[in-house]
């Protein structure tokens, strides 16, 4: 079954009716069900005159401005409404019915569990979902179930994907939440942590709460804030180092972004750290497959890394990416570091190391206090079997990249050679061709008529 979390970067195109009405009908359905803040840019209707061919070719650019709006929007882009009118055959099923069978299945099998309230939509994966849940043996706390859908990106084994989730468990890191339980099936999995009432960093930052729907939540958020320059210097060094810390394992991470950080008692703590193993593609991957130069896990994680110091100093993501002009700030220290992720000269020729992100001025000398002994023992097996699935992992998306840059030389091309200056072109061209042609011809005759003559005359 494709798996497409988010839709191609390419263009989708209408180019006939029945997609025309479609279109409408999810513009629709978008506009009443969906709490997004958005102005979206539906063309308007016409009572009379709807069916003149005119009016027809009007409307049909409009909804293709709306349909090219919501696609490069990158929280509309997930919204299951979307994703069905875009790929009905993969969005057909209903994935929250199929959530609560699989929950409750396990919740048979070990009854000391109970679910206390669905979390609807608070995530932006239309194949994960998330309950409120406690031991009953601790009633008093309160719990968080996600289960998901295993993705394109699952290369480990079925037995090395349960013996890796089970070593979730036992890791130890200031900066990792710590998961409770964690287990896998045929086709998906499931993972419980403690639930934060706080919410994560970009509901602190947003300033909304935690259970509210993910597009209702960070659609357009109207009280963004950034961060003290002291939050952001000890945040990021805190990221910093848990990134090191996995990439020192070998363990491939690549979902850093604001949801996936909570804050506890001044604490940066990593969230999904199992995404990779179940093959879960990136939250930045439709920007990812744009630059050839961002190919492997660690390089995603940099790249991540720069989007979310950007949301923690603005208080909101970049409007696009790259991103080579920045809102005025006091911090210049940030924006150099934000340059030399996000530009579009990073982008093309490469980023710096979390390494070389830690000895630069604005995270160098921050002091991190804590001292506890790290943990995460991987046995030499499974960590042969991680270091292949990365690879595996990092070829698919190269390659994923590779068709993406064809693509778009493909698309310029044939934009140049329909633009009107490059018609204007061709006819000009075609018009000194075509005058070449008659004066060639014109010269021509008056040697046909010698050579004929002069043949009719020679003696036989």
């Amino acid at each position: 079954m494709a798996f497409l979390e988010k839709p191609s970067p390419g263009r989708v195109l209408l180019d006939d009716t029945v997609a025309l009405t479609a279109l409408i009908e999810a513009s629709q359905n978008l506009h009443s069900h969906t709490v997004s803040g958005i102005s979206l840019p539906l063309p308007p209707k016409k009572l009379l005159g709807n069916m003149d061919r005119e009016f027809i070719a009007e409307r049909q650019r409009g909804l293709q401005a709306y349909l090219d709006f919501i696609t490069q929007h990158h929280i509309l882009a997930t919204c299951e409404l979307v994703k069905k009118f875009l790929d009905t055959n993969n969005y057909s099923a209903n994935y929250t019915e199929i959530a609560l069978q699989q929950v409750s299945m396990f919740f048979r099998s070990d009854l000391k569990w109970e679910v206390l309230e669905p979390l609807k939509d608070i995530g932006w994966r239309i194949r994960k979902k998330y309950f409120l849940i406690k031991n009953k043996e601790q009633p008093k706390e309160r719990q968080v179930l996600s289960w998901v859908d295993l993705g394109p990106d699952k290369f480990l084994s079925d037995k090395d994907l349960q013996s890796t989730m089970k070593l979730l468990t036992s890791l130890s890191n200031p900066y990792i939440h710590p998961v409770t339980f964690a287990s896998t099936g045929e086709s998906s999995a499931l993972v419980i942590r403690m639930f934060n009432e706080k919410g994560s960093l970009r509901d602190q930052i947003s300033k909304v709460k935690p259970k509210e729907a993910f597009m209702k939540k960070y659609s357009n958020p109207k009280k963004t804030h950034g961060l003290e320059l002291q939050h952001i210097r000890m945040y990021g060094r805190q990221i910093l180092e848990v990134l090191k810390f996995l990439h020192d394992k070998g363990f491939p991470y690549g979902h850093l972004h604001a949801s996936n950080v909570v804050i506890e008692d001044s604490t940066c703590k990593l969230l999904d750290i199992e995404n990779s193993l179940l093959g879960l593609p990136s939250y930045y991957r439709p920007y990812i497959t744009q630059f050839r130069k961002i190919n492997t896990t660690e390089s995603i994680d940099v790249y991540s890394f720069g989007h979310l110091l950007y949301e923690m100093t603005y208080g909101r993501p970049p409007d696009a990416v790259p991103v080579d002009q920045y809102p005025p700030i006091p911090y210049t220290s940030v924006v150099s570091v934000l340059q030399s992720i996000l530009s579009t000269e990073a982008c093309k020729t490469g980023m710096p190391t979390v390494a070389q992100l830690m000895q630069t001025s604005l995270f160098s000398d921050v002091l991190l206090s804590h001292s506890e002994k790290l943990q995460f023992k991987i046995p030499a097996k499974l960590r042969d079997a991680l270091k292949t699935a990365k690879e595996s992992l990092e070829k698919r998306l190269q390659e994923e990249q590779k068709m993406n840059h064809q693509y778009r030389r493909l698309t310029r091309a044939q934009s140049h050679h329909g633009s009107e200056e490059e018609k204007k072109k061709r006819k000009i061209l075609a018009r000194k061709k075509s005058r070449q042609s008659a004066y060639e011809n014109e010269e021509d005759l008056p040697v046909k008529y010698n050579n004929n003559s002069g043949k009719s005359l020679t003696p036989v």
